[in-house]
This record gives C-alpha cells, structure tokens and sequence, in this order.
C-alpha cells in the first residue's frame, strides 16, 4: 500500500482551512480516506463564532473516524452523522441558519478486499485510475453549470436549483455524487481541492491522465509546487483569471 499527502496554506499568514487525512484500520485490511476544503467567507460575517478551518478540522476528523470505523454506514450516512456532529458542536454559540455558515467541499473514498465507494460534494475531485480504463474523475459540476449559465453564484448556495456543501444540515449528503467500485477494478485514488486540481481545471497545464502520472511519478508535494509555480507567473491574475492568487491546496494519493 502506498499512501502520500501534502496540503499548503495559499498564504502564510492566514490559517490553513482544508482538510486531509487517511484513516487504516488496525486489522490492516482497507481504509478511509477524507479531504474538506474550507469554504472562506466574504466579509461580513457568518454568524459563527468559530473559524473555518476549526469546522473542517471538527467536521473532518468526524468523517474519518465514522467512515472507518463504521462499516455498516454507508459514506452518505457517514456525512450526515459528522455534519449532525459539527453542528452540535457550536448550535449553541453560533447562527447555524446563517447562508454562510462555516461549510466545505467533501471528497471521501473508503476500500477493502471487495469495493471501493466514493463520494465528492461541491468542486473538490477524486480521481480513479482503473485497472483497464485509465483515469476517471469524478466531480460534482453544479457549480460549473451554473456559472455557463451565467448564474450568480451567491444566491445559489444550498438552495433547489443551485450547489451544496457541508454546512449544518445532515440531508446535504445526498445531494453528493456517490458511486462503487469492484476492488480489482481499481489501481488507485487521488482526492484533491480545487487549490491543487487547479493546475487541470484552470490553468490547464495538463489533463486529469497528466495530473494523475504527475501524482504517481512525483507525489502530491510536486503537484502543489507546480501549481504555485503557475500562479507566480501571473500574479496579476490576468492570464488566468481567478478569486484567489494562491488558494489553499490538499493532495491525498493512495494505492490500496
């Protein structure tokens, strides 16, 4: 089994809100693994006390330690208990009915001998490199459709007819993509934010396939580095245009 991960802040001074973690059970046999981008806020307040990267880190630990522990949940189960979890954790300080409400992206995967399952919410992706089918993302692309469409985004979060992350209500978890694999279907898995997948999806260095071989050949740390590379070739954003010049980025790599 190979496991590699990496995850750097988009700026030194400001925490880091994404999520990265893999979980092995002591049998030896299958694992977890969980990565949450933390969805900053404009200004303006959330209603929370709290910061986002504490949410990530209460509402990720949650889903790793349920998505492996608990065999007999399924992973959409596994979210909505961690989301049930998080949430009454700071009900009672916090405006948990607030849109902006501390909240993240999710991509998990769980294996043993016999499957994989997986589930992506909102614009973190997993990638799958079959055994015979090369590499397959999987994506949650409300977001994308609707920017086509030439939506504003705002008030679309977590609505009927717009886009979903894990804030504080449990049923968002069936809203994910969800889906399983054979195991031997299956040579291995990558789960990355959109600080990291942007080196495919927005400055377009090379395709998922290309992503993946980078991954495998150099591990997750080279992939943050050449997207930061890419970023300081356009500071001023204009080649490239996006809402951050340096976004925080997780990796996880696995071979189960």
């Amino acid at each position: 089994m190979r496991i590699e991960l990496a995850t750097a802040p988009g700026d030194q001074q400001y925490p880091n809100e994404d999520y990265a973690s893999v979980a092995l059970p002591a049998s030896g046999s299958g694992g977890a693994l969980v990565v949450l981008d933390g969805v900053t806020p404009p200004e303006g307040g959330d209603g929370c006390v709290h910061s986002v990267d504490w949410f990530t880190a209460r509402l990720g630990g949650s889903l790793l330690e349920l998505s492996g522990s608990r065999r007999d949940m399924p992973l959409t189960q596994c979210l909505s208990e961690a989301i049930a979890r998080t949430a009454a954790a700071h009900s009672s300080t916090c405006d948990l009915s607030h849109p902006l409400t501390p909240q993240a992206t999710v991509v998990a995967a769980r294996w043993n001998t016999e499957r994989i399952e997986h589930l992506v919410l909102s614009d973190s992706v997993l990638l799958i490199e079959r055994t015979h089918d090369g590499v397959t993302p999987v994506l949650d692309d409300r977001i994308d459709r609707l920017r086509a469409e030439g939506r504003r985004l705002a008030p679309l979060r977590n609505v009927a007819g717009g886009f979903f992350t894990a804030a504080a209500d449990p049923a968002v978890s069936h809203k994910a993509v969800t889906g399983e694999l054979p195991r031997g279907e299956v040579r291995a898995l990558a789960a990355l934010t959109d600080g990291a997948s942007r080196w495919v999806e927005r400055f377009g260095e090379g395709d998922w396939t290309e992503c993946f071989a980078l991954l495998r050949k150099e591990g997750p740390q080279a992939l943050i580095d050449r997207v930061r590379a890419a970023e300081h070739a356009d500071p001023d954003r204009t080649a490239f245009p996006r809402g951050k010049n340096h976004d925080d980025a997780a990796v996880v790599f696995v071979e189960p």
